[in-house]
C-alpha cells in the first residue's frame, strides 16, 4: 500500500483501537487512532485523511452520526463501519447514508485489510478526479477570458450572472471570438462544474449521423448499429451540453431539440422508450438567428427557448485594447507548451498587431503569435517578422472594407470608419493625444473636436 494512504480509526475501546492501529500500520498505512468521535471529527477538519474506519456503537456520538457528518463535510472520504451488533437492517441503514462498507465484529484481519484496500483505491480515484476537475476549472474558468476592455468586462458580468441558473444560454459572435471558451466558463463556474461538459459542433458532423450523435441509437436501428449507443444528450446528463453552430440544425432536428428543452426527455434513434435527462443547454452561432427566423429557416419557438440569456461576443477589432494582453497570454502559453526560451514582441510590432482588423479574430491572432514564435529565432519579434498582410496597411484597409455590408448609408459608414481609425490611433499612441494627432496627420485641436463628436474617452 502507498505510505501516503492515511487512515483515521475511531473506536471507544482503547484496546481494540490499539489492535486495529497495529494491524493497519503493518499493512503499510499511516494510521491515526482516536477513541473519541468528536476529537476525530475535529482532526478531520484540520488534516488530510483518505479513509475513515469507525465503530458503530459508541457513547454520545454513534458511528452512523460520524458517517453522516463525514458525508456532509467531506463527501469524497470513504467511511467503513464496524459493529459487533450486525444485522441486515443496520447494514442497509448505514449503506443508505453512504457507508463504503459494513463489517461485523469479530472479523478476520484479511477481511478488514481487503475492505480498507478497496476504500483507499476509491479515495485515490476521487482525488485524481478532483485534481482533474481543478485543472479543468483552471484551464476553462473565467480568468482564461483575457482582456480589460469594457466589452469583455460586460461578457464576464453576464457569465457570472448566467452561470448559477439553469437557463439556456445563446452565445453569439463571429468565428474565432472564443464562443466555446465562454461556454466552458459558464459550465465551470456553475453548480454543474463537477458534471460533464459535452461539446458538439453541429456543422462538423454529417447531417446523416448528427441525430444519432445527439440522441444515440438502439441496436439494429440502422445498418451498422451493432450495439446500443448513448448520444451526447445522455453523456451530458447532470452537466452541460454545448451545441456550437446551432444555426446549422435541420428542421427535423430543431423540432427534436425543442422537445428535449420542453420535456427533458427523448427517444434514441430506433427506440420507443423515453430517456430522461437533466442537462443545461448552451448554444452558439455566428449567424443571425433572428434573421433566419424571419426567412423561415429557423423555428421561432426554438429561438425563444435558446435565447433566454444571450451573451454577444465582440469581434477583436472592437476591443483593440485587449490585443497586447492576448499576445502576452499566447506568448506565455506557446513558449510553455513548446519548452521555448522567453520571447517577446517589439512595441512597434505590437502596434501593427493592434492596428490590424483581424477578420479571423482571436483564433487568427493566436495562430499569428504561434507562427512568429516558432519561425523567429531571436528573442525579440519585430515588424519585419510579422506576416506581410499585417505589415501592409493598404491590405489592412481593403480587408476592413470587405467586412462592410453591401448596402449601407455612406455618411454613417464614413463616420464609423473615422471613429474606428481614431480609436486605433489612440491605442497605438498609448492614449497620448499629441502622438495620436501626429499618427492621423491632424492638429490636436481637431482631434479633440472629433473625440468629443464621437464620444471617445480614450479608455
Amino acid at each position: 500500500m502507498s505510505e501516503r494512504s492515511r487512515i483515521l480509526v475511531i473506536d471507544d475501546e482503547k484496546n481494540y483501537l490499539l489492535v486495529l492501529q497495529t494491524l493497519l500500520e503493518d499493512g503499510g498505512y499511516t494510521v491515526t487512532a482516536v477513541n473519541d468521535p468528536e476529537t476525530a471529527l475535529a482532526f478531520l477538519s484540520e488534516s488530510e485523511v483518505d479513509v475513515v474506519v469507525t465503530d458503530m456503537k459508541m457513547p454520545r456520538v454513534s458511528g452512523q452520526e460520524v458517517l453522516q457528518r463525514v458525508k456532509k463535510n467531506w463527501p469524497y472520504i470513504p467511511v467503513l463501519i464496524m459493529t459487533a451488533f450486525g444485522s441486515i437492517e443496520s447494514a442497509v441503514e448505514v449503506m443508505k447514508y453512504g457507508a463504503f462498507n459494513y463489517i461485523t465484529k469479530p472479523f478476520s484481519n484479511e477481511e478488514l485489510l481487503l475492505s480498507v484496500h478497496n476504500a483507499v483505491e476509491l479515495a485515490q480515484a476521487h482525488r485524481q478526479y478532483r485534481l482533474l476537475q481543478e485543472a479543468m476549472q483552471d484551464k476553462y474558468g473565467v480568468h482564461q477570458i483575457v482582456g480589460c476592455s469594457r466589452a469583455i468586462r460586460d461578457v464576464l458580468v453576464m457569465v457570472g450572472r448566467a452561470a448559477p441558473s439553469r437557463a439556456t444560454v445563446l452565445i453569439t459572435g463571429e468565428s474565432g471570438t472564443g464562443k466555446e471558451l465562454v461556454a466552458r466558463a459558464v459550465h465551470y463556474t456553475s453548480p454543474r462544474k463537477d458534471k460533464p461538459f459535452v461539446s458538439v459542433n453541429c456543422m462538423a458532423l454529417n447531417l446523416g449521423v448528427l441525430e444519432s450523435e445527439l440522441f444515440g441509437h438502439e441496436k439494429g436501428s440502422f445498418t451498422g448499429a451493432v450495439a446500443m449507443r448513448r448520444g451526447r444528450f445522455e453523456q451530458a446528463d447532470g452537466g452541460t451540453l454545448f451545441l456550437d453552430e446551432v444555426g446549422e440544425l435541420t428542421p427535423d432536428l430543431q423540432i427534436k431539440l425543442l422537445r428535449v428543452l420542453q420535456e427533458r426527455r427523448f427517444e434514441r434513434v430506433g427506440g420507443s422508450e423515453p430517456v430522461e435527462v437533466d442537462i443545461r443547454v448552451v448554444t452558439a452561432t455566428n449567424k443571425d438567428l433572428a434573421a433566419l427566423v424571419e426567412k423561415g429557416l429557423f423555428r421561432d419557438d426554438l429561438f425563444y427557448r435558446l435565447n433566454v440569456v444571450q451573451i454577444p461576443l465582440p469581434p477583436l477589432r472592437e476591443r483593440r485594447e485587449d490585443i497586447s494582453l492576448l499576445v502576452a497570454h499566447f506568448v506565455e502559453k506557446v513558449t510553455a507548451e513548446n519548452n521555448m526560451p522567453p520571447k517577446s514582441f517589439a512595441s512597434e510590432a505590437l502596434n501593427y498587431l493592434t492596428g490590424y482588423e483581424w477578420p479571423g479574430n482571436i483564433r487568427q491572432l493566436e495562430n499569428v503569435v504561434e507562427s512568429c514564435l516558432v519561425l523567429v529565432s531571436g528573442a525579440i519579434i519585430g515588424v519585419d517578422d510579422l506576416p506581410p498582410d499585417i505589415r501592409d496597411e493598404d491590405a489592412q484597409f481593403k480587408s476592413a472594407v470587405d467586412l462592410l455590408p453591401v448596402q449601407l448609408d455612406l455618411a454613417d459608414t464614413l463616420a464609423k470608419i473615422e471613429a474606428a481609425l481614431i480609436r486605433r490611433a489612440l491605442v497605438r499612441a498609448d492614449l497620448v493625444q499629441v502622438k495620436t494627432a501626429e499618427y492621423l496627420g491632424i492638429s490636436k485641436s481637431l482631434l479633440q473636436y472629433k473625440l468629443k463628436k464621437y464620444g471617445i474617452t480614450g479608455h
